[in-house]
């Protein structure tokens, strides 16, 4: 018998091979990525395999947990640049930040130069838990120096689950949105699958982004997709060569 339901392809199968990804912990030693040089070198490769033409890692900074500045990340950037080259992997990689918005963070935008993904495009995030107080005040405060926030996984924001006017809200505010990737598979639960698929629908999103920290992460790229706005998410993933470099 014929089925009248098109299967659902594997999210490695959405990446052709020019999609540049701006989110990813693949630097050694730096945060809750790749914790050694080798590991940094496998999921470079990996991703790689995947389908990605070239990376922006994002290491986080994070006072509180991970206090990196843009002379630590350079040089483990260098670092693993230098292992990739004796590894034979041609992977282009450069460095950005993922800055975590909380009130040192409003002093760090005052006294020191904010590590973009391109240009002025600056990766940032937030707690789990529950929204900065400050959030709307930090978002006019970067774009009034000159930088285009773009907040990582907002899918992942449990507190705006059910009020999807602050979606909207935020990105009348001037934030652009960066979905991770393995939400389509599910690989954070049904609930953040269903909101990605919503913000998709809703044409929300900005750009994708793989967010991969350990192997884990690469093995789900091997998952069908779950989402029903495919179409939607090919045009996300095919805004990312913005990025290219």
């Amino acid at each position: 018998m014929l089925s009248f339901f098109k299967s659902k392809p594997v999210l490695k199968e959405l990446l052709d091979g020019s999609f540049v990804d701006i989110h990813s912990h693949v630097l050694p030693g730096i945060d809750d990525g790749a914790n050694d040089i080798a590991k940094s070198t496998a999921l470079a490769k990996s991703l790689q395999d995947l389908g990605i033409s070239q990376l922006v890692t994002t290491p986080h900074i994070n006072y509180h947990i991970w206090n990196n500045s843009p002379e630590t990340i350079q040089l483990k950037l260098e670092e693993t640049q230098k292992a990739l080259v004796e590894n034979k992997t041609e992977i282009p990689i450069r460095a950005a930040a993922e800055y975590f918005i909380d009130n040192w963070f409003e002093n760090l935008l005052r006294e020191q130069k904010l590590l973009t993904l391109k240009d002025n495009y600056v990766l940032v995030e937030m707690s789990y838990i529950n929204a900065p107080i400050q959030l709307y005040k930090v978002l006019f405060e970067l774009q009034v120096a000159g930088y285009i926030p773009v907040l990582a996984h907002p899918e992942r924001y449990l507190f705006y689950h059910k009020n999807f006017a602050e979606y909207e809200k935020l990105k009348n505010a001037g934030c652009l949105f960066q979905l991770n990737l393995l939400a389509a598979v599910g690989y954070y639960g049904e609930k953040i699958t269903k909101v990605a698929d919503e913000l998709l629908k809703r044409g929300l999103y900005n750009f994708a982004g793989s967010d991969v920290h350990h192997k884990n992460h690469i093995a789900a790229f091997d998952q069908k997709i779950k989402i029903k706005n495919e179409i939607a998410l090919r045009e996300v993933i095919k805004n990312n060569t913005f990025f290219k470099f």
